[in-house]
């Protein structure tokens, strides 16, 4: 069996570069952060290229990589954000008052992951937003399967939580999901 021969420093850039700077604008919510960490993403992926082992896909690695400078990032600044889900939807067709409903809903799901450690906020994204399964979350956090089930539950466990202490959920009369904020002071909101 022979080994896959491991990519260059160019073809890695060209082919993750647009991935990992998804990724890293779900995990700070900022596009120029986004970029800024997908540069020291890159350096540290040269840097280390010529020591890559290939114990992992590069793919793995370079997000394992990705990551770590994130995590680091948020660590280092407290800074949590988090970028909009469906952002590429065309919502073009969702009417005014659709709209307003999926904006809030955004918002409040949005604040609730940012306020997840940045372990869980990184295998929540990952594992449900940029639809990695559970093994290649593991290789990316560079943790065992077990351990990414672990967070990745623990994590939706804290989103659901959090959620029921700031929302009513309801269906609408058209079968729509919505919510309704809780007040300030009712079961823990803010």
């Amino acid at each position: 069996m022979s080994e896959k021969p491991i990519p260059s420093f160019e073809e890695l850039a060209t082919e993750l570069s647009p991935q990992l700077t998804a990724y890293l604008a779900r995990m700070t919510g900022n596009a120029a952060d986004a970029d800024d960490l997908l540069q020291e993403t890159l350096l540290r992926v040269a840097r280390a290229l010529p020591g890559f082992e290939g114990r992992s896909s590069p793919k793995s690695w370079a997000y394992r990589i990705a990551t770590n400078v994130a995590i680091d990032f948020l660590r280092r600044t407290r800074k949590s954000s988090f970028s909009e889900f469906g952002e590429s939807e065309d919502r073009s067709e969702v009417d005014e008052e659709d709209r307003m409903f999926l904006d809030e809903m955004n918002d409040c799901v949005r604040g609730v992951i940012d306020g997840l450690p940045p372990d869980y906020r990184a295998a929540l994204i990952l594992f449900n937003l940029q639809g990695n399964s559970v093994a290649e979350t593991a290789k990316i956090l560079d943790i065992s399967v077990a351990a990414a089930k672990v967070r990745i539950h623990r994590a939706k466990v804290r989103l659901k939580e959090a959620l029921n202490r700031k929302c009513d959920f309801y269906t609408s009369n058209e079968g729509n999901l919505r919510c309704d904020r809780k007040k300030p002071g009712d079961s823990g909101c803010s």
